[in-house]
């Protein structure tokens, strides 16, 4: 499919647009003469969200469809076989959303940033038994009105009226004379593109544990996880009664906690047609746990409620389980936390006024995300929008957030050009999807941002290559900066940028020669060794790093900045500054994901181990010990108390945080690429911190690998899964390094082991 092939079909919009959400029809006749109907292909998109029908049959099971993209330049377009629709007369039929395109987005209280139309694409091709084809199209022909959904907003919520339901506007017969004209709006056809990433859809469902009063005599629901999606309603009452519900993520002195949605109002309101109803709001998301409902009729029934989970269907690939019940709870919880922040974008919460592709989020998680899922096709579709994002900001840096809607806020944040860490995204995700599915052709597509940005980080160093000018988030959310000032951290934000540039030019100095680009390879390897040089004259003394914090010494160590002197002592050091805080965590964004690393390669797994299973705050633990099911924004979203963060910042569902699982699968787990795509495989498990067992299993490119070991009285026994076309290299303690073919393989070890 190419976008000349798309020209026959326009954009189209109801010609006098309403609040409500419009409906588009157009019903047509099959061209006579030509036999049967070999096969029906329909194409879909909007300016908005569309959800389509022929005939009465949904087209697909798809949701919020064609998704989030850099409008500007992309905008999808969607195919689906529709052959077994398709009669002698024809309707196809449109319903748009606002979506991410016209209803409010961001946190600064916007609506419509990137146009006041929403407007709807269809084009459907009839390939007959003669070799016919016929092609019908959005254009002016088209009627337009508007159905039972009054109103819809991704923050806002959805208000459905069922009175005003009848199906009968998408079959053939319908009386459509007094539906509204349409007119077309303008898009070039070169924005229309076809989709690579998975679609939106329902992923699961989860049924109401509890209903109660709450002290103010409101109706509270829990549906037992923090989930992103809808619930689906089923009732029968008096025509006109109108339901409310409002979602939350979490309860706050037994009410609804709704004061971290900042301006999204979360509700949905149904409108009952005096018949049995069934409502789903599938033109809106929300990030819940909890609903309050009021206007039930009668007694509420809880199997009236079901959670519909809506996100990217991203292929689950990757587990791990241990002896640790509470281990086993922070790795659910990462894998939710992804599930409901993988939604068309990966966005950094699913819940507030906010749930925007922040870059830096994701440069630190990417290695979780492509060990839990299949994330290649929707991280690689990602990053086409980072570079055309890239190449339109003044200076040609990656924004903070893709795609940049923050370009039409007022948000009085001027774009920051190259920042480390967030503009390193550009390299680390990329660098992670390598590692994990080895396929050269994502590495090559996405070599002209990775080069691109690194040369901007480049020309933003000063002379000695450390860099400490320009805006920075640094070390985003320090457990120690105050409720208001996220980004007052212990780590200076000079040492966090240059070390991330080291890395950033390490990387694409290896991209670099992988690919074959020789000049680049020596042009980046010689950045490489001048920030290295420039960080260590800079920063380094003694193997003692600037600011002396934990974050400092994990980025130094884990980036490869440190001599093998300076390397042994940073790592006695950070251990030290570990043991001081109590094995609780003093790292925010850019640290927390290196912390256990730089221990347990510095020597120190049982304080890598300690720092885990901490349970006291702030740690990843206390979480999980205050019942959370997702991973939160700040290591105290709520208070011991049980009161939320005072910080107007607060979400929790935020997978940053949870990148300690790639540490927890290579570690604990003991399976990590010793080659980039897993030919060749590293079991390593190194057990500690009183785990008896662990078992970590991953779908590679290759087959299935698996790990189990157990600790029994003469040692650990380990149970191994190499799959064909693989090797694994295994290394335990006391024994020497082994390499496994495919096959099964049961290995024990008698020596060096810590339960």
């Amino acid at each position: 499919m190419t976008p000349a092939q798309m020209t026959p079909a326009q954009m189209i919009a109801p010609a006098h647009p309403t609040d409500a959400a419009p409906l588009l029809r157009r019903e047509f006749a099959l061209d006579p003469g030509h036999g049967a109907v070999r096969r029906a292909v329909l194409r879909t998109s909007a300016l908005g969200v569309v959800e389509s029908w022929v005939n009465g049959v949904p087209t697909s099971d798809e949701l919020l469809a064609p998704g989030w993209t850099s409008y500007e330049w992309r905008v999808r377009v969607i195919e689906h076989d529709v052959t077994d629709a398709v009669t002698e007369r024809t309707v196809i039929a449109l319903r748009l959303g606002n979506g991410w395109y016209r209803g409010w987005l961001g946190f600064t209280g916007q609506r419509a940033v990137y146009g006041d139309e929403r407007a709807g694409y269809a084009e459907l091709q009839v390939q007959f038994a003669d070799g016919h084809v016929q092609t019908v199209g959005t254009d002016v022909s088209w009627r337009a009105s508007t159905g039972e959904v009054l109103a819809d907003d991704l923050y806002n919520g959805e208000t459905i009226d069922a009175r005003l339901r009848d199906p009968g506007w998408q079959h053939p017969g319908f009386d459509d004379s007094g539906w509204d004209a349409v007119a077309t709006v303008e898009v070039d056809p070169q924005r229309l593109v076809p989709r690579t990433s998975p679609a939106v859809r329902r992923l699961g469902e989860r049924a109401v544990e509890r209903v109660w009063t709450s002290p103010a005599g409101k109706t509270l629901v829990d549906f037992g996880q923090n989930l992103v999606g809808f619930v689906r309603e089923k009732v029968s009452g008096v025509a006109g009664i109108e339901i409310v519900l409002r979602h939350a993520e979490v309860l706050e002195h037994g009410e609804l906690g709704t004061r971290p949605l900042r301006r999204a109002e979360a509700t949905d309101r149904f409108i009952l047609s005096g018949g049995d109803d069934v409502f789903e709001p599938t033109l809106t998301f929300h990030g819940f746990r909890y609903a309050e409902v009021t206007g039930w009729p009668g007694d509420l029934d809880p199997s009236a409620l079901t959670a519909v989970v809506v996100g990217t269907d991203i292929e689950p690939i990757g587990s791990f389980a241990c002896s640790n019940p509470e281990l086993d709870r922070l790795h659910e919880n990462v894998v939710w936390g992804m599930k409901g922040n993988f939604l068309s974008v990966p966005t950094d919460c699913p819940q507030r006024d906010e749930r925007l592709g922040w870059t830096g989020d994701l440069a630190v998680f990417a290695p979780t995300a492509a060990f839990l899922g299949d994330v290649e096709s929707f991280l690689a579709d990602w990053l086409v929008d980072v570079e055309l994002e890239r190449r339109a900001t003044p200076e040609h840096s990656v924004p903070v957030v893709v795609p940049n809607v923050m370009k039409y806020l007022d948000t009085g944040f001027p774009e920051p050009g190259a920042t480390a860490v967030w503009g390193d995204a550009a390299v680390w995700v990329p660098w992670a999807l390598w590692q994990a599915y080895g396929n050269e052709r994502t590495l090559r597509e996405a070599y002209p941002l990775m080069t691109a940005h690194t040369r901007s980080v480049a020309a933003a160093l000063a002379p000695d290559a450390v860099w400490d000018t320009g805006f920075q988030f640094g070390d985003w959310l320090d457990p120690d900066a105050p409720a208001d000032d996220p980004g007052k951290s212990k780590a200076p934000a000079e040492v966090v940028a240059t070390a991330s540039a080291f890395r950033t030019a390490t990387m694409v100095a290896e991209a670099a020669g992988i690919l074959g680009e020789s000049a680049d390879a020596a042009e980046f390897g010689s950045l490489r060794d001048r920030i290295g040089e420039g960080f260590r004259a800079r920063y380094v003394r003694d193997g003692r790093v600037e600011s002396d914090s934990a974050t400092a010494y994990a980025l130094a160590i884990a980036f490869g900045l440190l001599d093998d002197a300076d390397r042994r002592r940073a790592g006695d050091r950070l251990a030290e500054l570990v043991r001081a805080a109590g094995h609780r965590i003093s790292t925010g964004f850019a640290g927390t994901p290196f912390v256990c690393d730089a221990l347990t390669t510095t020597g120190h797994l049982d304080d890598a181990y300690a720092l885990l299973l901490q349970r006291e705050a702030p740690s990843w633990l206390y979480a999980v010990t205050m019942g959370a099911t997702t991973i939160w924004e700040r290591w105290d979203s709520m208070l011991p108390d049980g009161s939320i963060n005072p910080g107007e910042m607060t979400s929790f569902n935020h997978y940053a945080f949870g990148a300690v699982a790639d540490w927890m699968h290579r570690t604990v787990g003991g399976l990590a690429p010793l080659e980039p795509g897993y030919r060749r495989i590293l079991i390593a498990p190194q057990p500690g911190g009183g785990i008896t067992w662990a078992e970590t299993a991953l779908q590679t490119p290759y087959g299935r690998t698996a790990v189990r070991w157990d600790l029994m009285d003469a040692g650990m026994r380990v149970e191994v899964t190499v799959p064909t076309g693989a090797e694994a290299v295994l290394r335990l303690p006391g024994r020497k390094e082994e390499v496994l073919g495919a096959g099964a393989h049961v290995r024990a070890s008698s020596e060096g082991v810590m339960a």
